[in-house]
C-alpha cells in the first residue's frame, strides 16, 4: 500500500493490514499457469485428433470440418459437465478449461442444470443461456456483418 494511504490509516487499521497480509494464501501462480496451459493445449490436441479423424473418415475438408469438430467437443463437454467430472477437471486446470470453447459447452449446460428443478421451460429453458447467451448474440451478430460486408465487397 503506499505511503500516503497508510498515513491515513489509524493504528489498528495498520495492524490488521499487516495481519492479513501476513495470514493471506499465496497462490501458485506460475503452477497453476502451467497447469491451464498444459490442459488447454491438451484440449486443444484432442481437438485436433477429432478434427484429422472427420478428415480422414469423413471426406471434410480443412475449411468445412470446423464446425463438426467445435459440436463434437462441446457435446464431450456437456456430457462430462452432466457427470460432474468436467467440474473436478476445471478446479485442477483452472483457465486452461475455461478458454477453449469447451468453457462455452460447459457454461451452457451448468446453468441447465442448476435450474432444472424448475421445469423445462421456466427452469432448464430461461436459464440455460444466461452465461453463454450474450456470446451466442454477439457471435450470430458479427457473423453477420462479416457476411454483410462480404456481399457488399463481392458485388
Amino acid at each position: 500500500m503506499p505511503n500516503q494511504k497508510k498515513k491515513n490509516l489509524t493504528p489498528t487499521m495498520q495492524e490488521y493490514q499487516q495481519y492479513e497480509k501476513e495470514r493471506e494464501t499465496k497462490r501458485p501462480v506460475v503452477k497453476n499457469c502451467i497447469r491451464a496451459f498444459l490442459v488447454g493445449g491438451f484440449i486443444c490436441l484432442i481437438g485436433q485428433m477429432i478434427q484429422t479423424f472427420f478428415m480422414t473418415y469423413f471426406n471434410f475438408t480443412e475449411q468445412t470440418v470446423g464446425n463438426p469438430t467445435v459440436a463434437v467437443l462441446i457435446f464431450i463437454t456437456m456430457l462430462l459437465t452432466g457427470f460432474g467430472i468436467y467440474d473436478r477437471f476445471a478446479q485442477f486446470a483452472g483457465a486452461g478449461t475455461a478458454v477453449p470453447v469447451t468453457g462455452f459447452g460447459n457454461a451452457v449446460i451448468s446453468a441447465a442444470i442448476e435450474h432444472r428443478t424448475e421445469g423445462l421451460v421456466l427452469g432448464t429453458g430461461s436459464n440455460m443461456f444466461k452465461l453463454a447467451g450474450s456470446v451466442i448474440m454477439f457471435g450470430v451478430f458479427s457473423a453477420f456483418v462479416v457476411a454483410l460486408i462480404k456481399t457488399l465487397l463481392t458485388m
